[in-house]
């Protein structure tokens, strides 16, 4: 059921703060979050069909422990990185920087990961965390999202006559349902042991 806006786990963790106190504290989270998105899209793990790496995972968890607004805010910043040239992205420097990295073949992908941290926060401050079901559901479809933004760069750059699914989709649907699953259990983890 879906209710008003509940505390981020965020909140829950280093409580409510008021004024320059609480522009302190979302700064450092922001921070603290897009550094952990610089780590995850350099870490990459063994999977089938193709490695992944754990960046999707962390766009989630942040959404869903940040919530929407610095959620958002934490990707934009990420973004905002890699927009000025810092090698934060997969493939970074070795594919390219800056700009010119950000409008290739992942761009509709970046782009993604705002609106899926965005979509993810939204819905778990309505939904709450205690179900890991409906954080999952929540997670799944920011994730659809995700995919539907980056394979429409893909068409868009390359034609639509091109097999974008198997380019863009097919190969990474086994892993982000992994991802899915892995931030949604989590998420639901966490909660427990705040309220606890």
């Amino acid at each position: 059921m879906i209710t008003g806006s509940a505390p981020t786990l965020a909140t829950r963790v280093f409580g409510a703060r008021e004024g320059s106190a609480a522009i302190v504290q979302n700064v450092a989270l922001a921070v603290l979050g897009a550094l952990a998105l610089w780590i995850s899209a350099k870490i990459k793990v063994p999977f089938y069909p193709v490695e992944m790496t754990l960046q999707g995972m962390v766009v989630l968890l942040i959404g869903a422990a940040y919530g929407w607004r610095l959620g958002g805010a934490t990707v934009a910043l990420y973004l905002a990185q890699g927009a000025m040239g810092m090698p934060v992205f997969t493939g970074t420097p070795e594919k390219g920087i800056g700009i010119a990295y950000m409008m290739g073949p992942t761009g509709g992908y970046l782009l993604g990961f705002l609106v899926a941290a965005v979509m993810t926060g939204w819905l778990v401050e309505r939904i709450g965390t205690r179900n890991v079901f409906l954080v999952g559901g929540a997670m799944l479809a920011s994730v659809a999202v995700m995919f539907a933004l980056g394979l429409l760069w893909l068409g868009t750059l390359f034609g639509w006559d091109k097999p974008i699914l198997d380019w863009g989709l097919y190969p990474f649907v086994l892993g982000d349902l992994t991802k899915v699953a892995l931030a949604a259990c989590l998420t639901a983890g966490i909660a427990r042991v705040v309220r606890k």
